[in-house]
């Protein structure tokens, strides 16, 4: 896929909480077709870590925008290492960002996107972005915000304690995440991004298991090899009650955060996956 001659550019929003990093990347002038929808594209990276140079924020922006989308990339407030600590043992003045503000600060750049984009805005995240971009949605729809045209995620997770894996996915576990990916130690970064045990419960944290009322078309991709798959599986289901058309899909050989490996077979695919689900929404 070529990625040559796409244009950059580095700006603020101000959210909330301050100013929010972000960068735009705009198609090659001599693309034959631009899409007239923007896409905000927010990373993954268990919550506590990533920005806006990471490769599955930057590769996946520039292969969208060759393809004819003007994309926007979320250099979001990271969540503090600090959510398992009683609050004594916290150093004085040391921040503590934790839910709502990753997902505060995504919500206000999906807003100022939407202020300039009369033909509406795409959201799409991946991992960890995928759960802030659900929970974002759903506070949207919650505020009546402007209705979004669509709404992808890439191996997401979206429930605040890892579904059940069925014992085939567990068996086609390979690697250092098939030890390191296990629901405990899941469900204690969830716990650590949440702050607390009662945000658990928040539907705006973890949108799986609760309402899904408002929610736009959604595309929903996961890996092959992968524990999170349990959680994005479910999802989908739920998504299917709720009557949102859903199109899932799960890419064949792949580990977790395969869109951070533009090397890799499935990085193409699931590029090719969400540029033709977009040009469709």
């Amino acid at each position: 896929m070529l990625q040559t001659d796409v244009t950059t550019s580095d700006s603020s929003f101000r959210g909330p909480h301050g100013l929010i990093p972000v960068r735009w990347y705009s198609p090659p002038r001599e693309s034959l077709v631009i899409s007239p929808v923007p896409i905000v594209w927010v990373h993954g990276g268990g919550f506590v870590r990533g920005n806006l140079d990471l490769r599955e924020t930057h590769e996946v922006a520039t292969a969208l925008a060759s393809d004819g989308f003007r994309v926007v990339t979320v250099d979001y407030r990271l969540a503090s290492k600090t959510g398992l600590l009683p609050r004594w043992l916290r150093r004085a003045g040391q921040p503590a960002h934790h839910y709502p503000v990753p997902v505060d600060d995504v919500v206000a750049v999906i807003s100022a996107v939407q202020r300039d984009a009369p033909a509406g805005v795409i959201v799409g995240g991946a991992s960890a972005g995928a759960c802030l971009v659900a929970g974002a949605v759903l506070r949207l729809a919650a505020d009546g915000g402007d209705a979004l045209r669509g709404v992808f995620f890439a191996y997401g997770f979206f429930h605040a304690a890892l579904p059940k894996r069925a014992l085939d996915l567990r068996r086609r576990l390979r690697g250092r995440r098939r030890y390191m990916h296990i629901p405990a130690l899941l469900n204690l970064m969830h716990r650590n991004y949440a702050g607390t045990t009662a945000a658990l419960a928040e539907p705006f944290a973890f949108p799986g298991g609760h309402s899904l009322t408002g929610f736009p078309p959604a595309l929903l991709i996961d890996a092959d090899r992968d524990s999170m798959r349990a959680s994005g599986s479910v999802f989908a289901s739920e998504l299917e009650a709720a009557s949102v058309p859903v199109e899932y899909h799960v890419v064949p050989e792949t580990s977790h955060a395969f869109l951070n490996r533009p090397s890799e077979p499935g990085f193409a695919e699931g590029i090719q996956l969400i540029s033709s689900w977009a040009k469709q929404a």
